[in-house]
């Protein structure tokens, strides 16, 4: 028969003496969240037949709390990227107990926006949201900031004066170094083509007023065609370009404010063996990465999620826990500069 694990074990896989072991099981004194939360991993470790109670005496000491989060196209790398590191965040917090609770919405609507921020609001005690700007997402947030749960917006601002905080890259700066990559590196001025995801897209409007602000401003011949809504997908980011390819052979450059590169990396890739036009787009993924070493790709702007991620679930706590100076405000973050050059 095996020997069945016993309190000498679990001291011993987690690095503390057993007397502390032996307070933590039976209170008799007070000890650290931490030394706990490693007695109480210990004993799952060795198989304790008391993990249990180190388990509630856990419980007892740091409190529970639920953050929902409000994401795009889960089947899109970014935003699989994105959960992850929402995760990640969340189970590195050592003074709460977190869980994440990650919806997606699949469109544009804003009553879906809606729908889901209404549902996460009834079971969560914070939401981070990342949508369009519309007034019945303001009536939602409204709602929620009235019963107690603070909305937080993630790189796409919304629900401006009523949400909690934002927290994301300076879009505006974001489409001004677009514009200024683009205008220094392409040396024949001509034509430059910007898509954005849709007309509600704070985020896009004020990347576009940023890239536009600057080509005027430097004045080195290029011309900014008319705005193109792609609705962040492929196929007719793709079909535009081909467009766009067809009317102005004199096209140098273009920016994809949101999401749909995919569509403008496979209409180059097919019209020109060579790169012949300049490419901007957001964030590093499997295929943005090819086409960067391709050189179809001129530079990405990726979010640092990593930094962005635990930052946000820091105000979340601190917003639960009353801790804030009640500010509403906004978070910026500058974005990853990655260049083919990084990647050889």
């Amino acid at each position: 028969m095996a020997r069945r694990p016993t309190v000498q074990d679990v001291a011993r896989e987690a690095g503390v003496s057993v007397t502390t072991v032996d307070r933590a099981l039976n209170g008799r004194a007070k000890v650290r969240e931490d030394t706990i939360r490693k007695i109480a991993e210990a004993a799952h470790r060795v198989g304790y037949h008391g993990k249990g109670v180190f388990e509630n005496r856990l419980k007892t000491v740091v409190p529970e709390v639920r953050f929902g989060f409000v994401l795009s196209k889960k089947g899109q790398e970014f935003y699989q990227i994105y959960a992850r590191e929402i995760e990640r965040a969340v189970a590195e917090r050592r003074d709460v107990r977190a869980r994440a609770d990650i919806r997606y919405a699949s469109s544009q609507a804003p009553d879906e926006f809606a729908r889901l921020l209404h549902e996460l609001g009834e079971t969560c005690d914070a939401v981070a949201c990342g949508a369009v700007n519309d007034q019945r997402l303001t009536q939602v947030v409204q709602q929620l900031k009235d019963d107690g749960v603070p909305v937080f917006s993630m790189l796409n601002d919304f629900a401006q004066g009523v949400r909690k905080n934002y927290i994301g890259t300076n879009n505006m700066k974001s489409g001004r170094v677009a514009a200024g990559y683009l205008t220094r590196t392409i040396h024949k001025p001509g034509k430059l083509a910007i898509f954005v995801g849709g007309n509600r897209w704070h985020g896009h409007d004020l990347r576009e007023v940023g890239f536009r602000s600057f080509v005027r401003e430097v004045d080195l011949g290029f011309t900014v065609l008319d705005t193109l809504v792609n609705l962040e997908t492929r196929q007719v980011t793709y079909e535009a370009t081909l467009d766009l390819l067809n009317r102005h052979p004199d096209l140098r450059g273009v920016y994809v404010a949101g999401g749909g590169m995919e569509g403008a990396i496979a209409a180059l890739r097919e019209v020109h063996p060579v790169p012949r036009v300049g490419l901007v787009v957001n964030e590093l993924t499997s295929e943005s990465r090819a086409a960067l070493i391709d050189g179809y790709v001129s530079m990405v702007m990726r979010t640092p999620l990593e930094t962005m991620c635990p930052e946000l679930i820091e105000l979340m706590v601190r917003a639960t826990r009353n801790e804030d100076d009640g500010t509403i405000g906004q978070h910026f973050l500058d974005p990853h500069i990655i260049l083919p050059e990084m990647l050889a």
